[in-house]
């Protein structure tokens, strides 16, 4: 119902549907009547999250019903329709939770080898964005991970449980880049608990992380704070002869909470979370793709534009943007760095500029770029507020975005 709203008239909608004035909301979030006017009616742009996040507190609505998240059932055949529901009922499957009940799994199980190349498979999909091919293949590799976790004994059973952990947060991070966050949450969660089982120093520090973003992207600011804290506590034991995987997983760690102390509009954290990655960046020596992470001095430096947008210091990103050669990167994160450029150009009135860095990134990574609350809601805005015909290039956008 309000998905060709701006985020403003939807922050109007949910006000009316709950009998609440403009002047008791502004109230509850701290500002003007008047800024929240402008903001309703689209003469201020909604463009930090953290911002979005209070009206959806005061609202009582989830952060993703302010962000009119799509669901994959409402992508095209390419991009993984028809595919969630095979991926949720993996997901809640009960033999999943228990071995209790001694319901026995079926078919032989699969070479770890073998699982080790699917399970590489699903995450150079995701860092390709290609998450409809991701999503297909999560529910059977899932069902096939299962299998090999009781089937195989001693240190074959820890393998098995590490591949099993990596194929939860495969599945969360896809997940939650298409706004499923809910069954995010879930994989996260089991990731979480199949790390431990595997006793794998560097698996569980990959599922803090995946925990980590979870509650980052369900707006638990604080909550994801606090993990970043006590897990990077709990792996700082390990640091003293750290392999390149361990130090790429807590650097990672570290820009995660950044992002979630910008949201929480913690400055200061922020600056602390992302000089502890910097350094863990430098030890590193360079940029890599260890564990997926794509960790590295580029990623760090992606991230300092990237909360100074979650903070609102639009000119600190565009300074810092065009600096960072994200050329090296998988295509996950050059797109995400374009898409924090285009808000800041659009924050300072260069749409041509916003809207080529959308376009780019679209080249690269058509699904993400459909996907992201930033892409919609920047070119959503760019069309309602053009005096006249908006470009050529700017309505096709908008209509393959689904956004009018």
């Amino acid at each position: 119902m309000t998905t060709n709203l701006t985020i403003g008239e939807r922050v109007a909608w949910y006000r009316r549907r709950r009998g609440m004035s403009q002047e008791v909301l502004a109230g509850l979030v701290g500002r003007t009547v008047d800024w929240l006017s402008k903001a309703e009616n689209n003469r201020i742009e909604l463009d930090r999250l953290s911002v979005i996040k209070s009206l959806a507190d005061a609202l009582d609505v989830s952060l993703g019903d302010l962000l009119a998240e799509p669901s994959l059932l409402e992508w095209t055949p390419d991009s993984g329709q028809r595919t969630v529901p095979a991926l949720r009922s993996a997901l809640m499957n009960y033999r999943q939770l228990t071995p209790l009940l001694g319901v026995p799994t079926e078919g032989e199980p699969s070479p770890l080898s073998e699982l080790r190349t699917n399970v590489a498979e699903v995450w150079d999909a995701y860092q390709e964005s290609r998450y409809g091919f991701a999503t297909r293949r999560l529910p059977l590799l899932l069902a096939d991970v299962l299998i090999a976790a009781q089937a195989y004994e001693g240190r074959d059973r820890e393998r098995a449980h590490e591949l099993m952990a990596m194929t939860y947060q495969g599945a969360a991070m896809v997940l939650t880049k298409l706004g499923e966050v809910d069954l995010a949450w879930i994989a996260a969660d089991r990731g979480l608990a199949a790390a431990q089982q595997s006793g794998n120093g560097v698996v569980i520090g990959s599922l803090f992380r995946s925990v980590t973003h979870c509650l980052l992207s369900n707006g638990r600011y604080d909550s994801a704070i606090q993990l970043v804290n006590d897990a990077g506590g709990y792996l700082q034991s390990g640091l003293g002869d750290a392999s390149a995987e361990y130090l790429s997983i807590y650097g990672t760690l570290f820009l995660t909470g950044a992002m979630a102390a910008a949201r929480a509009e913690d400055r200061a954290t922020a600056r602390t979370f992302l000089d502890e990655a910097d350094t863990t960046a430098r030890r590193l020596g360079g940029d890599a793709n260890h564990m997926w992470t794509a960790f590295g001095p580029t990623n760090v430096a992606i991230h300092r534009v990237a909360t100074a947008g979650e903070l609102g210091d639009m000119q600190v990103a565009i300074d810092l943007g065009p600096q960072v050669d994200t050329s090296g990167l998988p295509t996950e994160r050059r797109t995400r760095h374009n898409l924090e450029m285009a808000r800041a150009f659009s924050a300072r009135n260069r749409i041509d500029e916003a809207l080529e860095m959308i376009l780019q990134a679209e080249t690269w990574a058509p699904e993400q770029v459909r996907s992201h609350y930033l892409a919609r809601e920047l070119v959503l805005g760019w069309v309602r507020n053009q005096r006249g015909r908006p470009s050529r290039p700017m309505a096709d956008l908008a209509q393959r975005l689904h956004v009018v």
